[in-house]
C-alpha cells in the first residue's frame, strides 16, 4: 500500500473550521474504491495544525486519487487555508492494513 502522512498548518482563522473546510475533500476521497483510509487528527501541541493519514491500495488507486477531480479542487480551494505549504511523508509499505502495536497489547482482548 501507499501509506502517507501529512502535516497542515492552517491559518489560525481557520483553525477551528478546517474539519468543514476539507470535508468534501475527505468525503470524496473515502469513496475511491482504491482509498483505505484517510482520517484527520488535530495537533495536541499546536491547534494550527492538522495531521493527515492516509492510504491506498497501490500505486494506481494513489495515481487515481492525484488524477480525481475533487484532489484539483482541493488544491484550488484548501491552499488560501494554509499558512504554508503542507509537509508529507509518502511511502510504499508490504502491507494492507494497521499492524497491532505488539509492546501495548491490551490483555484479555478477543
Amino acid at each position: 500500500m501507499i501509506f502517507i502522512t501529512a502535516k497542515f498548518r492552517v491559518r489560525p482563522e481557520y483553525a477551528d473550521q478546517w474539519p468543514r473546510i476539507a470535508a468534501d475533500f475527505t468525503a470524496a476521497t473515502r469513496e475511491e474504491p482504491g482509498c483505505l483510509w484517510f482520517d484527520w487528527s488535530r495537533s495536541v501541541a499546536d491547534p494550527t495544525e492538522y495531521v493527515l493519514v492516509e492510504a491506498f491500495r497501490d500505486d494506481a488507486a494513489g495515481a487515481a486519487h492525484v488524477q480525481s477531480e475533487h484532489f484539483r479542487t482541493a488544491r484550488r480551494t484548501l491552499p488560501p487555508h494554509l499558512a504554508e505549504t503542507p509537509r508529507i511523508v509518502n511511502m510504499s509499505v508490504p502491507q494492507d492494513d494497521w499492524s497491532e502495536l505488539g509492546e501495548m497489547s491490551v490483555s484479555g482482548e478477543e
